[in-house]
């Protein structure tokens, strides 16, 4: 009966461990209601002739003399003559009041009336754009005003580095501007590098107001005040001296906005923090405590100051839920934290930052994009969150803003509802060089998805603007080197700035027409060339929707391993096509019905690829206006279409593998579709392997997996072989003591000295072959330690008694592994542990309770041997040693490192993971976790050692 018991507990046990790991790995899938996407290429039509217009008379107003001048440029790309500016001339703008502020009128003359400059700028930039795109300007008084109100863009490409040598694998995602003047000492900025980012900075403001565009985001905070008055820094502290020569030299820089008219907002993450402030804060306020409005009074006197040092700042915006190492720029000590992570820490900042706005006019803008456990986890995407984190906080200086998508800048996800609801100001976050989508270097046109996601948002009369992000969004240097208005085919990306512009003024305008305008403007005025060029932009969202995507997957919400996974996941970040099989199973267990269906899909996208780059390639070149572009475009699409063939065999390998160890079924067409893959990535290195602007994939992740894929068949069969070696050998010797040593340790067995041999032998070898066979003969970072742990917990309980039952326990544990992968290998194990849930909690709660009876066999043989407590404290003893000593290694390597060696050779979460997220930060394991298996595994040494001693 206490044998029953016993099992009946251990299985009891093994059965929570079961149902916790369940609902940690739990998978959940329910459809997503993803916007269809029809794009079309407009029609052709004639071009327009540019106006007669040899004279433009403007106030004398900054903003207004740059807008008369993209007219005078517009005039001379299409080869009229250069229009004097002045006071006078064939084209006039003047002011009359009676118009909102953006609004603006072209009369008969032409005449461009508005009642403030910025109306006037925005009807003559109306003109400008008329000119370039081939289309009349239309002078019939009709009034024009924008639906939306602030339009705001980034930085585009201004201060990031050019140097060839930057790119490559550096996954950072630093994105501040100034680092190239930054020095380390006194003067503290470089002012020949200043007026190079200042150069940038103006052509961006240029473009930007050409396009639409009346803000400008900023990054920057900290680095410019200095808390005069507080105490923050000690005499003599260089942060002072670096954030008065940050602000003397860069203010004027940020203020040339201002003066052609934009609005400026500084951004910065919450917590920003240097090392004195870090000290002052731990000094008064006890810390980090977010939610204690001392700490907040300290961050209201920076922006107070800041917005006193550059009064031309208009607000600034604030994100809470990114933050760490990944943000920092080298050489710098400013850096960012994620510690506002509570709905009353989010309101206690806002609270504080709204006053200190409140005082000086200006606005905050609070973006909801976050990450993390809780409300302020789920603000981006939850209602709930939403109304708990925000609701009922009214104040007109707040902004919230907002990613158009539910989720993360990808494709196949639904438009992001919590734009409708709540009570404040909202703009919407767009992105033009999409970071999961070939980070610029892929033809990408949105315009008929922002079109989608605008309409369906201004349902939310509280919706009044756009964010969009020409450049930023995802690592700036490990990926091509393409810099917006700088390096290399930039234009591709910049149709989406364009056309998201044209939208926030006019949503209801047709998205292929803008673009038809946006090719006149950029490559070519010659109707067949800008046809064709439309035809194949229409073709780009299905080849990256399709080659980018595997659709039965990517058209569902799913919830896995205890994460929200995004549509794309088999490539992790934006080039690391993932071979791991947490992330295949899945993906593959989503879509398990239609899988020839992903299969198709990737083929579809080649297709659509070919037929873009037949369209660009047959166009002819003299039709184009600079044959550079032309070059770029079909040098980009014969990229594509290598790329996504690539993919496509990849795609094909791995979910038929994956269907093979889920059926048994299609192992050829597998193994064909890997064959293909090997040859098209070697093509594709060979190609691309050094092409910075164009970039090959790094397959390393895709090549481990296949590796590890091809050896599935053989290690089944080699788990069968043990398996069946070890019932021989326990057949042939049932007889023999070692066996029945092995068989029934409860018994008492006289053995010789060569059955004590074979008592360890047999059970040590079994335990060496199976996991030997799980790790695929690949792994020794898994093999070294569980083999290392369970001879070191047998030597320790010294005796052949005690041998004999943990080998025993091992040889049921290790002939339940063998039985599982003796099916389709180590493969099919993991697909199994991974998607379904039955199987594995039967085996878990079996392996767990064989685990656990290990050290309950090996006390019921030591009882009997040195009475209870003496075996209590020798079983401390022998289970305390092997996790103190591995946490020992591990805390000196290094938590993340250690994982990443692991993770390299068994290939079970994705690759990338420590590359450029952390697999310690990305799940939540925390820091410590080997110094606390190294106290607790002491601890357990340190009583067993005590137990034993007391019982002598």
């Amino acid at each position: 009966m206490r044998v029953v018991i016993t099992l009946l507990v251990l299985l009891g046990l093994g059965a929570v461990v079961a149902w916790r790991v369940g609902d940690a790995l739990g998978l959940e899938v329910r459809p997503a209601d993803v916007p269809v996407e029809r794009p079309v290429a407009a029609p052709p039509r004639p071009l327009a002739p540019p106006p007669a217009i040899g004279s433009i008379g403007v106030p004398d107003e900054p903003r207004l003399r740059l807008a008369a001048g993209a007219v005078a440029d517009a005039l001379v790309e299409r080869g009229r003559p250069r229009p004097v500016v002045g006071s006078a001339g064939d084209l006039v703008a003047r002011t009359e009041p009676g118009l909102p502020d953006e609004a603006y009128r072209i009369d008969p003359g032409p005449v461009v009336v508005g009642s403030t400059p910025n109306g006037v700028a925005a009807g003559l930039y109306a003109v400008a754009d008329a000119v370039r795109t081939g289309n009349d300007v239309v002078a019939d008084g009709r009034v024009v005003a924008p639906r939306l109100g602030l339009r705001l863009t980034d930085l585009g490409a201004v201060g990031l580095p050019d140097d060839p040598a930057a790119f490559g694998d550096d996954y950072s995602l630093n994105s501040d501007v100034v680092g190239s003047a930054v020095l380390p000492g006194a003067p503290y900025v470089d002012r020949a590098a200043v007026e190079e980012i200042a150069r940038q900075f103006r052509d961006l403001v240029h473009h930007a107001l050409a396009d639409g565009y009346n803000a400008v985001v900023v990054p920057g905070f900290l680095e410019y005040v200095t808390f005069d008055g507080l105490g923050v820094h000690p005499p003599g502290d260089p942060h002072v001296a670096r954030a008065e020569a940050m602000a003397g030299a860069f203010g004027p820089v940020w203020r040339y906005a201002h003066e052609m008219g934009m609005k400026v907002y500084f951004s910065t993450d919450m917590l920003a923090l240097s090392p004195p402030l870090r000290s002052y804060l731990e000094r008064e306020v006890g810390g980090l405590r977010t939610e204690d409005e001392r700490l907040w009074r300290v961050y209201r006197a920076g922006l107070s100051e800041l917005f006193a040092k550059l009064s031309y700042v208009d607000g600034l915006m604030i994100r809470v839920g990114e933050g760490g190492a990944a943000y920092g720029f080298a050489g710098w000590d400013y850096s960012s934290e994620v510690a506002v992570t509570t709905p009353a820490a989010v309101r206690a900042m806002l609270r504080a930052f709204l006053a200190t706005a409140a005082e000086h006019d200006r606005e905050v803008i609070f973006r909801t994009w976050s990450v993390g456990i809780g409300a302020v986890g789920d603000l981006h995407t939850s209602r709930e969150a939403y109304e708990q984190v925000l609701g009922g906080l009214r104040d007109d200086r707040l902004v919230v803003s907002t990613k158009y998508t539910l989720g993360d800048f990808y494709s196949h996800l639904p438009l992001n509802d919590t734009l409708l609801v709540g009570e404040h100001r909202r703009i919407v976050e767009f992105q033009s060089r999409r970071e999961f989508e070939g980070l610029g270097a892929l033809p990408d046109d949105l315009g008929e998805l922002h079109r989608q996601a605008l309409r369906a948002f201004l349902a939310n009369p509280r919706v009044e603007g756009v964010w969009t992000w020409r450049q930023g969004g995802g690592p700036l240097l490990a990926g091509p080197r393409v810099l917006d208005l700088r390096t290399g085919f930039w234009q591709l990306y910049d149709l989406n700035s364009y056309v998201t512009g044209r939208l926030a003024r006019d949503p209801d305008q047709d998205p292929a027409r803008a673009t038809a305008d946006w090719v006149r403007r950029t490559f070519s005025h010659d109707p067949g060339v800008v046809h064709a060029i439309c035809r194949a932009l229409a073709l780009s969202r299905e080849a990256v929707t399709k080659g980018l995507y595997i659709g039965p997957y990517a058209d569902h919400r799913v919830r896995a391993l205890g994460l929200d996974p995004p549509p794309m996941m088999w490539i992790f970040e934006w080039d690391v096509p993932t071979g791991d099989s947490a992330t295949l199973g899945t993906v593959y267990a989503v879509g398990r019905d239609r899988v020839d269906e992903a299969v198709a899909e990737g083929a579809a996208a080649v297709d659509a690829a070919r037929r873009m780059r037949d369209l660009v390639a047959a166009t002819d070149p003299a039709g184009w206006r600079d044959p550079v572009l032309r070059e770029r475009f079909t040098a980009t699409l014969d990229y594509e279409v290598d790329l996504l063939g690539v993919l496509a065999a990849y795609r094909t390998a791995a979910l038929r593998h994956v269907r093979w160890l889920d059926t048994g079924e299609a192992r050829d067409a597998a193994r064909e579709a890997a064959a293909e893959y090997r040859e098209g990535r070697a093509a594709h290195l060979r190609a691309y392997g050094d092409d910075l602007a164009l970039p090959a994939y790094n397959l390393t992740a895709a090549d481990l997996g296949l590796a590890r894929a091809a050896r599935d068949e053989p290690m089944a069969w080699a788990a069968r072989g043990v398996l069946l070696a070890l019932a021989l050998a326990l057949v042939l010797g049932w007889r023999r003591p070692w066996a029945r040593a092995l068989t029934r340790p409860w018994r008492r067995v006289g053995l010789s000295r060569s059955d004590r041999v074979l008592v360890r032998a047999v059970p040590a070898v079994v335990v060496l072959a199976s996991r030997a066979v799980l790790t695929w003969f690949a792994a020794p970072a898994h093999l070294v330690p569980v083999l290392g742990a369970w001879l070191v917990f047998a030597g320790l309980l010294r005796g052949t008694r005690p041998a004999a039952a943990v080998g025993a326990v091992a040889l049921l544990r290790s002939v339940l592994l063998l039985g599982v992968l003796a099916v389709r290998g180590p493969g099919y194990y993991w697909f199994a542990f991974w998607t379904e849930p039955v199987a594995r909690a039967v085996y878990v709660t079996v392996a767990f309770a064989a685990f656990l009876g290990t050290f309950v066999a090996a006390y019921a043989v030591l009882r009997g041997q040195v009475g209870r407590v003496r075996a209590v404290g020798r079983v401390l003893v022998a289970a305390g040693t092997p996790p103190a000593v591995l946490g020992a290694v591990v805390a000196v390597v290094g938590l993340e490192r250690a994982l990443t060696v692991w993770n390299d050779q068994m290939a079970l979460l994705p690759w990338g993971l420590s590359r450029i997220l952390g697999i310690t930060v990305h799940l939540g394991i925390p820091a410590a976790l080997p110094v606390v298996a190294l106290g607790v595994g002491g601890a357990a040494v340190l009583t067993g050692y005590a137990l034993g001693s007391s019982a002598r």
